[in-house]
């Protein structure tokens, strides 16, 4: 037998040697010294003296549960009138429990038999008892944790309330000690003074009156740890009545013997019994004498347990075909049973059930199967009440949040619109716990104004740069982020097209930025992108800076185009605004200090700040397929640093950041906050105007990114079915109209984005563009097979198809047309719809006639005799007959001649001799009306 010592034992335990002697000496264990040797004995004793001192006793009890199963067949009629066997098995349980205090072994019946011939149980039960099955196990959960954490609190109050204890004893020692130091030299010293035995005696009571208030202390924490003994009683009891699948014998109260049930005095002619199946009678007073049957009903159902009167009202709560407790709401109940009686009393007593109106949370998208099963009726109910409604559905169709929440409500239910269980929100978590040192960052400056007002020229002058030069037709058509550093510090500048195309491009640098540079050129004034820039910068809430440009043109008018910003809400400070106006050239340079002091001073009053460290976020400013880099996205950070190698996040694609180039393309490691960067490495080309975020977990991003592109899907499917019968009728209504289908393909996603809405806002209501396919990057043999399936024309804006495209596209007859101007593109899509649109018919009058005479021809009819009073007859001409200035006949000349010749035409001042085809009713005096319909072409 191993033993070690009192020191050892002592540091295992983790507690001194000292508590460890005191304890031991308590349980009986004589030990005087730390090196005193330790046997397992006398831990034994030490582990029971414990377990008596802190209530733990209950321990040594024993329980012995003993089951049997039986199996047998029962053969029951289904729905059809079909016989089936059914296998029937019968559990029974009996559960012994031996007590130290010499009470007789308990016997606890299990629950009572089910009858032989019982019927299998419908899968309304099946899902009832899976329900309360669930119910009490998340129940016993509960009760565990709670054990637990009482259990842990115990232990933490029993070793504070040792220490404590220890403490206060140690103290108690020592003032003892003190005390009869005291006395012992009080008694030598008998001869001192009165004054000095006086101070002897308070110190006594002083040291008296602390010894009190240790033991009230010890006793304090004794009466604590006891209530969280008993609070840990409570919850192994409760816990224990969970456990037991039916109630059990209850002991009855010490004065009355626990016995077989017993019955009460008669009442009313009959024995009531007191007691139940699973509930002996007790000692308490028996019922009152007289009263009617309600009043003996309510009596046993306050004398049933809890939990069998909880679970009947759980059963009663559902919405079944009658009391899932009992048999009586089935076809062919249980054929015996000793209480079948009383389940039938029970139930007769059972309130009819009320309509179930559930809270139904209704997610973006859900199918017409899982919304029914959200409301527990048939996905066939469902259905049909959409048919009502007048949509056409099966059961997988995916339903809008809009048509499930109307019919939730239409159904009799509560429709509340739930966010998604997304992933999403661990990008939450993660950006609401991160802080950091705010520092001084530099200004995002965006350039906005009319096209052709000189953006990017004062850029260019800025930037020492030619930029505008290499552009196509001289106007920008991309976002151009740069940063530039000036004597007074960074200034990042956004540069934005200002054709009318780019409205999303100009929206995106106006959310990304802190001021705007609105660029009015002076000869020009006020145009409408001027407006719309300003409309742009007020909805984000910057400042404006105005730089009246081209001021070293002749024709330059700055008081006008002040007055015209006045109309607009931009008032400048000359007239007592808070705008300021900078005349500049950039041209000559006129004015560039000047509007970068007034940028960088705007700058200041803001106190732009952001975190210098930690995860970055931004702004993709722009994005495109590169061929031999991939998919490339302009990122502007707004907040952290953007490190190579760090694991992004834009929208629905994610990535790691492979490579990062600055504007000029020289590789850079990493991006503090107000910085354009170039990244690759994404998965995909993202969409422009998307936020960036870095994390750290790659699964993570990649489960969030698919999340996002799965719901697009699904918002984007459902809100086709919804106006899918909407366009039919359209269509039907509108008889025919003609779309010509387009596939665009761009350099990079806002110049996409820019043509596509451009093209799409041509359309009327007989000729419309149809955008079959949409992308950045170079046109590919797919983009060609897909044109050649859909018939459609490929657009490419600064963009190329490869040989083998190029080669695929000539055989199968596709169009391919390359642009590298917006306005191209635009005005021959509107050229060739122009061309789809029928011709407009215009009827011109070509000559006048008049009939003076009438001539009878057998076998031909009337021949009129005619005078060309004006222009020309022609034959075959459309002529309208007028009697007294009103039309009495229209239709077509049938034959002309001229003396018995026919003659193609007839010119003013000559006579003539024709015939009406179909008409004869022609008088002397009429005139004819001569005219052609000729076909105009139309324009949009």
């Amino acid at each position: 037998m191993s033993s070690t010592n009192v020191e050892k034992f002592a540091a295992e335990l983790k507690v001194p040697a000292e508590v460890l002697l005191e304890q031991l000496r308590d349980a009986g264990v004589n030990k005087s010294s730390p090196a005193d040797p330790l046997s397992e004995a006398d831990k034994e004793q030490l582990l029971a003296a414990l377990r008596r001192a802190h209530g733990s006793d209950d321990a040594a009890k024993k329980k012995i549960t003993l089951t049997r199963k039986q199996t047998s067949e029962i053969k029951q009629a289904d729905g059809t009138g079909r016989a089936r066997t059914i296998q029937v098995e019968v559990r029974k349980k009996r559960v012994f429990v031996k007590r130290e205090h010499g009470d007789v072994a308990t016997e606890v019946p299990a629950p009572p038999p089910a009858p032989e011939a019982e019927p299998t149980p419908s899968p309304v039960e099946l899902e009832q008892q899976r329900l309360r099955e669930e119910e009490d196990r998340r129940e016993r959960e509960l009760l565990e944790r709670q054990a637990t954490e009482l259990r842990e609190k115990q232990e933490l109050l029993e070793r504070e309330r040792q220490l404590e204890a220890e403490a206060a004893a140690e103290a108690a020692r020592r003032e003892e000690a003190a005390r009869i130091e005291r006395e012992k030299a009080a008694a030598m010293q008998s001869e001192e003074p009165a004054g000095d035995r006086q101070r002897a005696g308070e110190e006594a009571a002083a040291a008296a009156e602390a010894a009190r208030k240790a033991q009230a202390d010890a006793e304090a924490q004794v009466a604590a740890r006891r209530a969280v003994e008993n609070e840990v009683a409570e919850i192994n009891r409760l816990m224990s009545m969970q456990r037991r699948p039916q109630p059990k014998v209850v002991e009855a109260p010490p004065p009355a013997p626990v016995a077989k049930p017993v019955a009460a005095a008669p009442v009313a002619g009959k024995a009531a019994p007191t007691g139940t199946l699973h509930k002996p009678a007790t000692a308490k007073p028996a019922a009152p004498a007289a009263g009617d049957s309600k009043d003996k009903k309510h009596v046993k159902s306050e004398k049933l347990s809890s939990s069998w009167h909880e679970e009947g009202a759980k059963r009663r709560a559902l919405k079944t075909r009658g009391d899932s407790g009992g048999a009586s709401g089935w076809r062919g109940g249980p054929r015996g049973g000793r209480h079948r009686g009383d389940h039938r009393e029970e139930s007769s007593y059972s309130q009819p059930t009320e309509p179930v109106v559930r809270e139904v949370h209704v997610p973006e998208t859900i199918s017409v199967a899982d919304l029914a099963h959200k409301m527990s009726v048939k996905a066939a109910e469902v259905i049909k009440k959409l048919m009502q409604l007048g949509q056409m559905v099966t059961i997988n169709q995916v339903l809008d949040q809009d048509t499930a929440m109307i019919l939730v409500e239409e159904l009799g239910h509560k429709a509340v619109a739930a966010k998604l269980d997304d992933p999403e929100t661990f990008l939450e978590l993660t950006s609401g716990g991160v802080e950091a040192e705010l520092l001084p960052r530099p200004p995002v400056v965006t350039v906005m104004g009319h096209v052709d007002h000189g953006k990017t020229s004062l850029l260019d002058y800025i930037r020492r740069a030619k930029v505008a030069q290499g552009e196509a037709g001289g106007i920008t058509q991309h976002i151009g982020a740069y940063h530039v550093e000036t004597p007074r510090g960074v200034v990042t500048f956004l540069d934005t097209p200002g054709h009318e195309a780019f409205t999303a491009m100009r929206a995106r640098g106006a959310k990304a930025t802190d001021i705007v540079i609105l660029v009015v050129a002076a000869d020009d004034g006020v145009m409408p992108q001027t407006i719309e820039a300003i409309h742009h910068a007020k909805a984000a809430e910057v400042p404006i800076v105005v730089a009246m440009n081209k001021m070293d043109k002749p024709d330059a008018n700055p008081e006008r185009v002040k007055q015209e910003l006045i109309a607009h809400q931009v008032l400048s400070e000359e007239y007592g605004g808070d705008v300021p106006v900078v005349a500049v050239s950039a041209k000559t340079g006129m004015g560039i200090d000047e509007l970068l002091e007034n940028v960088l001073l705007q700058a200041e009053v803001l106190e732009l700040k952001a975190p210098a460290e930690g995860p970055a976020k931004g702004l993709v400013i722009e994005a495109r397929l590169d061929k031999g880099r991939g998919p490339v996205a302009t990122v502007l950070v707004q907040s952290g640093k953007l490190s190579k190698g760090d694991i992004v996040l834009a929208g629905s694609v994610f990535g790691r950041v492979r490579a990062m180039l600055d504007e000029n393309g020289k590789p850079v490691t990493e991006a503090g906050p107000s910085i354009p960067v170039e990244i690759q490495g994404l998965q995909e080309v993202p969409a422009a105007g998307e936020e960036v975020i870095v994390l750290g977990d790659e699964r993570k991003a990649r489960e969030i990114a698919l999340f996002r592109q799965g719901k697009f899907r699904d918002v984007k499917l459902a809100r086709q079915q919804a106006a899918k019968l909407e366009n039919m009728f359209e269509q039907m209504g509108e008889g025919g109209t003609q779309t010509l289908p387009l596939i665009i393909k761009a350099d990079v996603q806002g110049s996409q984005e820019a043509l596509a809405q451009s093209l799409i806002k041509l359309g009327t209501d007989e000729v419309r563009v149809q955008v079959v396919h949409a992308g950045v990057g170079g046109i590919t043999e797919g983009d060609v097979n897909l044109a050649i399936a859909s018939k459609a024309v490929l657009i490419g804006f600064n963009v190329r198809a490869d040989q083998q495209s190029r080669r695929l596209a000539e055989s199968n007859g596709v169009d391919i047309r390359y642009y590298n101007i917006i306005y191209d593109a635009v005005d021959e899509v509107r050229a060739a719809m122009v061309g789809m649109l029928s011709p407009e018919k215009k009827e011109e009058i070509i000559g006048l006639v008049e009939i003076r005479q009438v001539i009878s021809v057998s076998r031909i009819g009337n021949v009129a005799g005619c005078m060309v009073l004006e222009g020309v007859v022609r034959r075959g001409a459309q002529v309208r007959l007028l009697r007294d200035n009103t039309v009495a006949w229209s239709g077509e000349l049938d034959s002309l001649k001229r003396y018995k010749d026919d003659a193609r035409e007839v010119k003013e001042g000559f006579e003539c001799g024709l015939t009406l085809r179909g008409f004869n009713d022609i008088k002397e005096g009429d005139q004819l009306e001569v005219f052609e319909v000729k076909e105009v072409a139309r324009t949009l």
